[in-house]
């Protein structure tokens, strides 16, 4: 009876282990998930809100458009831009209010991208000048609207860059004076957009979306800002996923190590019991 008492014990203390480590591992699990969770929703609000606050801005722009093509008779191509231009209002306030991840934020800005180049083309057309370049929106702030030319400009402590500038940014930066950079919260500062974090990458990846890769991007020399690179929103996804695999390694690694503890001291538990 002593022996089987004996035999059995050590299957019992490994079933009770088993199932510590299993309780842990789910806590932990939970846990993570909780953090990932808070993490989410606090990049979802920071994005919505500067979200609403370009479509709200957009709103406003049209509004303004009311008073410049009042009294000037709209062609059939004047309306199609006019009409494309009050379409990218709605269609970004239905995709804002249909938001509920923070990648999705960048359908926002994308179409309003497109809302203000149509825009351009109906105060053009009103004007009397050619249509506008497809060209990327601002880098200083996309909420300027399309740029309308390239200005050398470096950040602080940073390289030189060839950079699509609005024109009121352009005629900043060659006079010499600081161009008007959008700034996001975070933290109890405000940032240029292009150092706020994860959270404002979707933002502004929406922008950009249709220009990814294009000769017109990468001539500007913007990688290091927009798509690559440390110090900048769209580098920090890459870090920041790096920094998630690096953690699940070493909690694999500590999960590892606490087996073999575990494996070590049930061994030595039957040799305590079977070594004499």
């Amino acid at each position: 009876m002593m022996v089987v008492v004996e035999l059995i014990l050590p299957l019992i203390l490994i079933g009770v282990v088993a199932a510590v480590i299993a309780i842990m591992m789910r806590r932990r699990a939970l846990e993570q998930d909780r953090t990932r969770r808070a993490e989410l929703e606090s990049q979802l609000s920071a994005s919505m809100k500067v979200a609403e606050e370009d479509v709200t801005r957009f709103g406003e722009e049209l509004q303004n458009l009311d008073a410049d093509v009042a009294g000037h008779p709209l062609n059939e191509a004047m309306q199609q831009d006019y009409h494309r231009a009050l379409d990218a209002y709605d269609n970004a306030k239905t995709s804002l209010a249909a938001v509920k991840d923070p990648d999705e934020i960048g359908n926002v800005t994308e179409i309003l991208e497109d809302g203000r180049y149509a825009v351009a083309c109906v105060k053009a057309r009103i004007a009397g000048d050619p249509l506008p370049q497809k060209r990327p929106p601002c880098f200083f702030n996309p909420a300027h609207g399309p740029s309308v030319k390239n200005v050398l400009w470096a950040p602080p402590g940073g390289a030189e860059r060839d950079i699509p500038a609005c024109a009121a940014d352009a005629e900043r930066v060659e006079a010499g004076a600081d161009p008007y950079v959008r700034t996001v919260p975070v933290g109890s500062k405000r940032v240029p957009y292009w150092e706020g974090g994860q959270a404002y990458a979707p933002w502004a990846q929406g922008y950009y979306n249709s220009w990814r890769g294009s000769d017109m991007l990468t001539g500007m020399m913007l990688g290091g800002l927009l798509f690559g690179g440390g110090g900048n929103i769209f580098g920090g996804i890459g870090e920041g996923i790096g920094a998630i695999g690096e953690g699940i390694g070493q909690g694999f690694e500590g999960i590892g190590e606490g087996f073999g503890d575990i494996g070590q001291g049930i061994g030595d538990m039957f040799g305590d019991i079977f070594g004499d």
